[in-house]
């Protein structure tokens, strides 16, 4: 018995879709407006900004200079006053350094790359992801991740973009600090839950032994009854499954969001906001919870991701023209 825990890489590819940004976009610096979502929910439409005029951007040692043809790619927004690099991990396979573009406490996480618009290939995504990962994990730090393929031109785009959202990067910021986000895919073993419904129900098993016993008459109606009968009751069991399982994580979670699951056999795709000195606390009730289904149910945990599915950040850019 035990939880199967880690970064999936099949789930930081899924996860990529729920980042915040524009996806597949070579920007310019003009025209860039944004709406952030809270915990709660809907979205907040960023007030025009009334800041002083964008500060230099700041780069980090290492930091190869931009050309022509180079833009910026944006994997995350940070709280941070100093410059920062992160390695040389940047997005395209050419090793740049990942570095911050500042405008006042925020920061955005950059590297330098080809200016043109990135294909969601397995390497990209996971490229992408990983600059998160090491953000999350290494330096203790919960970025307001951007969607795959965010680029603009010019750094001094990218500050433009810190100035003019940053009320709204602001306050998305302080509601994430000090949080991150889990997955957790729960399969059923149907067999065993049929068997167990068959246990408890006594028309399922009295259809059944008809349909069992009569077999030199038509049996049709009889299964069609009993077919009808076992999906309602599946229904009924996953949905109390699913309800007891969330309603135990309540404790140990700030939010939590739900997917569509994935297959025949997934009953639950969920998403946790959990407080990072909660994280082990989670998995331990997730313990309780999976010994208690033994048998029945198989828990997957993810993570820990940036919080994907808890900020919601649309950017309307105006599409730069890329040979």
């Amino acid at each position: 018995m035990g939880i199967a825990a880690g970064r999936n890489v099949d789930d930081a590819l899924r996860e990529l879709g729920m980042a915040v940004g524009a996806t597949n976009t070579a920007a310019r610096g003009s025209g860039q407006t944004a709406s952030l979502g809270d915990p709660a929910g809907g979205g907040v439409a960023a007030p025009p900004s009334t800041a002083p005029p964008p500060v230099a951007a700041g780069g980090g040692a290492g930091v190869p200079a931009p050309t022509s043809e180079s833009g910026v790619y944006v994997y995350c927004v940070i709280e941070a006053k100093e410059p920062q690099t992160f390695g040389k991990l940047g997005i395209g396979g050419r090793g740049d350094e990942v570095y911050t573009v500042h405008y006042k406490d925020l920061a955005a996480v950059v590297s330098q790359t080809a200016l043109m618009v990135y294909d969601p290939t397995r390497e990209n995504a996971l490229a992408h992801n990983r600059v998160n990962a090491v953000i999350v994990e290494e330096h203790d730090i919960t970025p307001v991740p951007m969607s795959f393929g965010t680029l603009f031109k010019t750094e001094d785009d990218v500050v433009e973009f810190l100035r003019n959202t940053y009320d709204a990067l602001h306050d998305v910021l302080q509601k994430m600090k000090g949080k991150l986000e889990y997955g957790l895919k729960v399969n059923w073993n149907r067999e065993e839950v049929i068997a167990e419904l068959e246990r408890e129900h006594e028309e399922i098993r009295r259809l059944k032994s008809e349909i069992v016993t009569n077999q030199r008459s038509s049996t049709y109606f009889a299964r069609m009854q009993l077919g009808r009968l076992v999906e309602q009751a599946l229904t009924d069991k996953s949905n109390a499954f699913q309800r007891d399982i969330y309603e135990e994580l309540r404790e140990v979670a700030i939010a939590s969001r739900s997917s569509k699951p994935i297959g025949d056999k997934m009953i639950m795709n969920a998403a946790f906001l959990v407080e990072r000195d909660k994280a082990d606390e989670f998995d331990e009730k997730l313990r309780e919870i999976e010994e208690r289904y033994e048998g029945r149910l198989r828990f997957t945990r993810t993570g820990p991701w940036a919080p994907y599915n808890f900020v919601t950040i649309r950017l309307a850019l105006e599409r730069a023209p890329v040979a």
